[in-house]
């Protein structure tokens, strides 16, 4: 019998509370990376490339820590895999960063915050599950917010804009099937084991779109990129997953989805003071649209059913 005392509650409260805290806002952090990147003259297939080249060892090693002493996966295990990994992390990842060159950090973060209430829309399609009314004026008030903050941003930037949140939107939806699909498998193999091997399929699948579609000579880039790449898959990919599994540990899923929330807001504060983009009214009043919709939204999602 362990003679060592049990950890108090209030300590994994307040551990759980940093770690998701921080995970969020390393997380928001990329869009900001991906951004000072674009200033080197890189496009999104190579920076991709970049950003995946650095993070699969550290995936590689995560899917197999976590697969020591388990059982082998099944054939439909792998193909279960391969299609997470394609849809939730390589075609995410690519539409984001493609969608970035077109449309602000702060933009990109609304559009991807909406991806509870696309996981929501997927499941009414797919399985017929209800949506409440409450729920139904949550997505209402944060998609009027994104359309205000869109808004803004062609009449000051033009068309490309358009372009560049229909990618980003489509990179939400593309992580939001990953989301539907993923429930089943993370309760069979485990969710560490499912992102270290899905994300590892992504990142193949990113070093094998550049090989496809550049000439080798597009790998030489600018040092900055290459310090930006490593900083985008450790502290902004890699490191964040860790944290926010860690979170929800010791705090719950529905917590640190709460604590989520701060990723739009930092995202803004970074944009600002990093990259100098503007900080209007508009802005302002759809990120509080946005916040306070999908605010009402999660609320209702968790409460059951009368």
């Amino acid at each position: 019998m362990s003679n060592t005392p049990p950890s108090p509650p209030g300590r994994h409260l307040a551990s759980g509370l940093l770690l998701a805290l921080f995970g969020s806002i390393a997380f928001s952090g990329k869009a900001i990376i991906v951004k000072l990147a674009y200033r080197h003259g890189v496009d999104a297939v190579t920076l991709s490339m970049y950003r995946m080249l650095f993070a699969l060892p550290i995936f590689a090693a995560m899917g197999w820590w976590a697969s020591r002493g388990k059982a082998p996966l099944s054939r439909k295990d792998w193909l279960g895999i391969v299609g997470l990994g394609i849809t939730g992390y390589y075609l995410a990842s690519f539409l984001d960063f493609a969608g970035l060159a077109y449309i602000s950090a702060s933009l990109e973060r609304l559009i991807l915050y909406l991806n509870p209430t696309l996981v929501m829309m997927l499941g009414w399609v797919l399985y017929r599950r209800g949506i409440r009314g409450a729920q139904a004026l949550g997505m209402l008030v944060s998609y009027c917010g994104v359309v205000l903050v869109f808004g803004h941003e062609v009449t000051l930037q033009g068309g490309n804009v358009a372009l560049g949140t229909v990618l980003v939107f489509l990179s939400a939806v593309s992580y939001a099937i990953y989301l539907v699909y993923s429930g089943e498998m993370v309760q069979r193999i485990g969710s560490l084991r499912l992102v270290g091997l899905a994300t590892t399929v992504a990142c193949l699948c990113c070093l094998l779109q550049f090989v496809v579609l550049r000439p080798l000579s597009a790998a030489v880039v600018a040092p900055e990129v290459i310090w930006l790449s490593v900083l985008n898959a450790t502290l902004c990919t890699a490191v964040p997953v860790l944290m926010v599994m860690m979170a929800i540990e010791r705090i719950g899923a529905g917590m640190a989805a709460q604590i989520g929330m701060v990723g739009p807001l930092s995202t803004i504060l970074m944009g600002v003071w990093i990259l100098g983009e503007p900080f209007t009214v508009w802005v302002a009043c759809g990120t509080a649209l946005v916040v306070a919709g999908i605010f009402v939204f999660t609320r209702m999602s968790r409460k059951p059913a009368a």
